[in-house]
């Protein structure tokens, strides 16, 4: 990360809530094509969430702690804070000295940081709701951003797009996305659900087909200036009846499972070279 850190911009999804099985499944479907030609190898990595609920997770994943493959570790991380006795510091982690998070240790490095939130956690309405936003140079949020939005990913995708507009061509950028259409409710993205029969596995994998439709754009967006290194993941899963279990904030395998992606997304200069 050493050598990404500065040269290339950064990008962070979180799709907030996705199950790992409902994305493992879509993706070996060919349902959700977008993502699935920047997967490495055409699918996901099973990994293990660093948290169960949006709050706790995004604080370690802002502090270096991505999901955790889900095979016996330890695992070298791609961002660390300086901290003695660390076993998954390795010489290729971008390790951050001075800051306490890895969003103002960008932020020192020379990037604009900029949210763009989802879920209620970044909706900066109460105070709650301003801590993480708040790490960041410049956070966007509205009410078609939200989970109550079925037009919420696009909506967040236009803001992304003007983000990088405005930005001088120059300047590094990492960009942060909470993706909030795979929470509940999800139940309006798939025809012939309602209200009153609720969300269901199937409502939460058509909300992820609904986001691959429009990811292309997101992604077209942040490798518009240079070559962008991008992770994409989610934060936690969710249940749906699962064991007796519902919703998330609890132990199950269904929360604390998730799918995780880095790639690079090549900039303009390979794509006239006609590179990947």
């Amino acid at each position: 990360m050493n050598a990404i850190v500065g040269s290339h911009d950064l990008l962070l999804v979180t799709l907030d809530t996705l199950r790992f099985d409902v994305a493992a499944e879509l993706a070996a479907e060919g349902r959700i094509p977008n993502l699935a030609r920047h997967l490495p190898g055409g699918s996901w990595e099973r990994r293990h969430a660093p948290g169960s609920f949006t709050y706790a997770s995004h604080q370690a994943m802002f502090a270096g702690f991505l999901p955790t493959p889900a095979t016996p570790g330890p695992h070298p991380r791609l961002f660390a804070a300086r901290f003695a006795g660390s076993e998954t510091t390795a010489d290729g982690t971008f390790v951050f000295h001075d800051t306490p998070d890895l969003v103002s240790a960008l932020a020192h490095e020379g990037y604009r940081t900029v949210c763009v939130g989802g879920v209620g956690f970044f909706n900066e309405q109460p105070p709650l709701g301003t801590v993480l936003p708040g790490l960041f140079q410049e956070s966007h949020w509205e009410p078609s951003f939200g989970v109550a939005s079925p037009t919420s990913f696009e909506s967040q995708v236009a803001r992304a797009e003007e983000v990088v507009a405005a930005l001088p061509r120059a300047r590094r950028l990492f960009l942060f996305v909470n993706v909030s259409a795979l929470h509940q409710p999800n139940w309006f993205h798939l025809e012939g659900a309602s209200r009153e029969a609720g969300d269901s596995r199937a409502t939460h994998a058509a909300a992820l087909e609904y986001v691959d439709r429009h990811i292309g754009r997101l992604f077209a967006a942040m490798s518009s200036r240079r070559d962008c290194f991008a992770i994409v993941c989610s934060d936690h899963g969710t249940a749906y009846g699962d064991d007796g279990f519902t919703g998330h904030r609890l132990g199950h395998e269904s929360v604390w499972t998730v799918p995780y992606a880095q790639f690079v997304l090549p900039g303009p200069d390979a794509h006239e070279d006609g590179a990947a």
